[in-house]
């Protein structure tokens, strides 16, 4: 389920939330439901604060609200696993195992960084960057600080100068593309090792992994450049904190095993969407880094 997914569920069952409002319906087509990923870890998949526009609406407490609307989507709906309220009426949404797979799959595919990709683009020409949303991507062998610096610095007003410094530290656009060319890296020496991502495997997904699939999911929501390049630092930070809580390949004599191929689904699905934001801001997805 993703967050535009969440949000139509939503906006059908809030007129179910309020069964004596005659104008339930056409109070709760005026709401704009915003579904996004939780401002704090721990708190599940996805967050939205409808409730608070509702309760306006109607004049009841928003919190009420938010309780009524917790309960009809665990109990309606086979793809949320738990929905809990916090604060004054915010709606935190915990996906089911089968529905984290499903987006771990569905995210996987928006715009293909597989190793069969990587290895096409480790051999070929760069590719020019596309327009689309999440259109399918061939990513590029290198970067191009020289196009990449002044466009990078465009939509977040950072100095170009201390973006040229490139380090994890210094440079949000290194980390995003050193993220990027990660990712890379892990499938190509997985598909060494005879290991292919499998979304199945992919949960229990843990701490990390969870705030990390939050986020990924949140990205088709966010398209103006300057939030878009924020929230694709903002996943290259969590993907570091991913890989170093349970890294993707095995070590030493450790064996592959489903852990190893759940972990790279994950990473396959950070890379696409990782290349469809550098893409979308004209900036180039490196293969290596």
């Amino acid at each position: 389920m993703t967050p535009a997914q969440l949000s139509r569920t939503i906006r059908h069952t809030l007129p179910r939330v309020l069964p004596d409002d005659a104008d339930a319906g056409s109070l709760c087509a005026r709401v704009r439901v915003v579904v996004e990923s939780p401002p704090r870890r721990g708190e599940g998949d996805y967050a939205t604060g409808a409730a608070f526009q509702v309760a306006a609406a109607c004049g009841r407490p928003a919190r009420e609200v938010a309780e009524a609307l917790a309960v009809r989507l665990v109990r309606d709906e086979d793809a949320v696993s738990v929905a809990e309220v916090v604060g004054g009426g915010f709606v935190n949404v915990t996906l089911t195992s089968a529905a984290r797979i499903e987006l771990v799959r569905t995210l996987a595919g928006s715009g293909p960084v597989d190793s069969d990709s990587v290895d096409r683009a480790t051999a070929s020409a760069p590719a020019g960057p596309s327009t689309g949303l999440l259109a399918p991507l061939t990513p590029e062998p290198t970067d191009d600080p020289c196009r990449d610096i002044p466009r990078w610095a465009a939509v977040t007003g950072e100095d170009p100068a201390a973006l040229a410094v490139r380090t994890e530290r210094s440079s949000s656009l290194f980390r995003v593309q050193y993220a990027h060319a990660r990712i890379c890296s892990l499938l190509r020496n997985g598909r060494r090792l005879g290991l292919r991502p499998e979304p199945a495997s992919a949960v229990p997904l843990g701490a990390a992994g969870a705030r990390l699939l939050a986020l990924l999911a949140d990205r088709a929501r966010i398209t103006a450049p300057g939030p878009l390049a924020r929230h694709l630092d903002a996943v290259a930070g969590a993907f570091a904190a991913f890989h170093d809580a349970g890294e993707p390949l095995p070590r030493g004599e450790q064996k592959p095993g489903a852990a190893h191929r759940g972990r790279l689904a994950l990473a396959e699905a950070t890379g696409a969407v990782l290349a469809g934001g550098l893409s979308q801001l004209g900036v180039t997805a490196p293969v290596h880094l």
